[in-house]
C-alpha cells in the first residue's frame, strides 16, 4: 500500500536527485584543447560549447594550437604541462596529424602517456580526438582508427571517434562533405560533427 509516508519520501528523494543534476548541469566543466589546424578550424572548441549546452552541460574552453604540431611539439614547449597543472580541467583533448604511419602511433601512444601521468597528478582525465586522413591518403583511414584505439586503450583514455564516424559516413553514403575544400581540413558540417562526437563521447556515456 502507498501511504503519505512513502509519498514523502519519494517526492523527498525526487527533490534531491533533482538538485543533484541541476548542480551538475550548472556548474561549469573546463576543457583544454591541444592539437594543430584540424581543431582550430571552424573553431571546434566553440562548436562543442554550444553542443554540449543541448545537453544541458554548460562548459569553457581553451586552446593550445599551432598549425602542423603533433604531440611533441606541445610537450617540449611545455605550455600544456602548466596549464594541467593548475587543476583547472576536467578534460585535457589532444590531437595530431592523422598517425597512421607507425611514427604517428609511436608518438600517440609514448606522449599520451606523459601527459596522461601529468594529468592523473591533477585529477584530469586524458582524451583523444580521433582525425582522419587527407582525401588523398583515404586507403590509410583504418590504420588511423586502429592506432588511435590503441592509443586509447593502451593509456586507458577517453576516446571521441570522430575519424571512425566520418569514415562509416563516406563509406555509407559515398559522400565527402565533411571534407573542406582542400580535401583535409574539416568543412562546417565536418566539425559540427566532430563537436557531437566529442560531446557524447564525454557527457553521454
Amino acid at each position: 500500500m502507498f501511504t503519505l509516508k512513502n509519498l514523502l519520501c519519494f517526492l523527498v528523494s525526487t527533490c534531491i536527485l533533482y538538485q543533484l543534476q541541476s548542480q551538475s548541469k550548472n556548474s561549469e566543466i573546463n576543457i583544454l584543447f591541444v592539437g594543430n589546424s584540424l581543431t582550430y578550424t571552424n573553431n571546434l572548441p566553440l562548436l562543442v560549447k554550444k553542443q554540449a549546452k543541448k545537453h544541458g552541460v554548460n562548459i569553457n574552453t581553451k586552446m593550445v594550437v599551432k598549425p602542423n604540431y603533433a604531440l611533441p611539439d606541445h610537450w617540449d614547449e611545455g605550455k600544456v604541462q602548466k596549464l594541467i597543472t593548475t587543476k583547472a580541467y576536467k578534460f585535457v583533448i589532444v590531437q595530431q596529424g592523422p598517425s597512421s604511419s607507425v611514427e604517428g602511433k609511436k608518438m600517440l601512444i609514448e606522449y599520451g602517456q606523459k601527459y596522461d601521468a601529468i594529468c592523473k597528478e591533477n585529477g584530469v582525465k586524458l582524451v583523444y580526438f580521433m582525425v582522419w586522413p587527407s582525401l588523398n591518403y583515404y586507403h590509410t583511414f583504418e590504420g588511423v582508427i586502429k592506432n588511435h584505439l590503441t592509443a586509447a586503450e593502451i593509456n586507458k583514455a577517453i576516446l571521441c571517434p570522430v575519424g571512425e564516424i566520418w569514415k562509416k559516413h563516406f563509406d555509407t553514403t559515398n559522400t565527402y562533405d565533411y571534407y573542406g575544400s582542400d580535401g583535409f581540413h574539416p568543412s562546417k558540417k565536418g566539425s559540427e560533427i566532430a563537436a557531437k562526437v566529442i560531446v557524447e563521447s564525454l557527457f553521454c556515456k
